[in-house]
């Protein structure tokens, strides 16, 4: 594995150079305002009716519509939606800069293709590992976010060295920036999502919840014992990995653990895994979120309203109100 921190890179790449961000979402609103504290030239590209021109006028950031941004800059990271990435791309062709440079901070558009490059252009990735909120306040304590950086196309000869002096600059850096490619970025990114921390993690705590609750417990400290915990045990993997985690706890949480966790997560459940990791590679989960876009999200707005309707939700307010 190859980690570059502060030290191992050179800013260079960046001096004098204009970077257009592409979107003030997650990521945008995070990557934007690092970059001018790094002391970046950089300018936020949306559209005339965007609600989120205020926003980054208030952060003190340069705002312009989606074209003129991008014909203005250096390299053109597109931050938007990755469903959206495809369009936008059409329409700002034509004014990126011969010989210049674009970015993104997921691998997907490029991946599957849904971007195609021009070939004059440098295609670099940096994938920051966590939450724009994150990113930005981890920045402003001087401190990093951990990033997955790659080159997809280097018609310079040098994307490298702006993939990194741009990974420095959001500060992902002081944390450490990791070699990858857009489509390992991509295909690990997307199986986490569906299959672990996104999709099954939260499927797991509903289901014990409602255990618990059918069982006859009270749906508070069924809460408490299955969401309320969830902290605990991320903070402790952090610090101490999995297998010092389970040595920090008792004796009767590890051996609950030795004895119950193989029977939840048994091998039914890692073909399930694989399955979703090939529906991620064949590019089936990639055409199923452009077809959810293309349809208004109905699939989104349904099971939002479905978890907001959840009994775990409501106890979740009780309990809020006490905090």
């Amino acid at each position: 594995m190859e980690l570059l921190r502060d030290g191992d890179i050179d800013m260079t790449p960046l001096t004098g150079k204009r970077v257009a961000i592409l979107g003030y979402g997650n990521q945008g609103r995070a990557q934007a305002p690092n970059l001018k504290d790094s002391g970046v030239d950089v300018v936020v590209g949306l559209r005339g009716a965007s609600g989120s021109a205020r926003a980054a006028e208030e952060a003190g950031l340069e705002v312009a519509l989606v074209e003129e941004a991008a014909g203005s800059a250096d390299l053109v990271m597109f931050l938007a939606p990755d469903e959206a990435l495809g369009g936008i791309y059409k329409e700002v062709e034509a004014r990126i800069r011969y010989g210049g440079a674009i970015g993104f901070s997921h691998g997907l558009a490029v991946h599957f293709e849904t971007v195609r490059p021009r070939r004059d252009l440098d295609v670099i990735l940096v994938a920051p590992k966590g939450p724009g909120t994150a990113l930005r306040s981890l920045y402003q304590q001087g401190k990093g976010m951990i990033a997955l950086w790659a080159v997809n196309q280097d018609a310079s000869g040098t994307a490298r060295e702006l993939a990194l002096a741009y990974g420095k600059a959001i500060g992902c850096a002081r944390a450490g920036l990791i070699a990858s490619s857009f489509a390992e970025e991509c295909e690990a990114d997307l199986f986490n999502e569906g299959a672990v921390v996104w999709g099954a993690v939260p499927e797991i705590l509903i289901a014990g919840f409602d255990t618990l609750v059918e069982a006859g417990v009270s749906p508070e400290v069924a809460y408490l014992e299955c969401v309320g915990e969830l902290k605990l045990i991320a903070e402790l993997i952090e610090q101490r990995g999995i297998a010092g985690m389970r040595e920090a706890i008792s004796n009767t949480a590890e051996l609950g653990a030795v004895l119950g966790g193989p029977r939840v997560v048994d091998d039914e459940v890692r073909r399930k895994m694989r399955e979703i990791l090939g529906e991620v590679r064949s590019g089936r989960f990639a055409k199923a979120l452009q077809q959810e876009a293309n349809a208004g999200y109905p699939l989104l707005e349904k099971a939002r309203a479905d978890a907001r309707s959840k009994a775990i939700e409501q106890v979740f307010s009780e309990l809020k109100k006490l905090s």
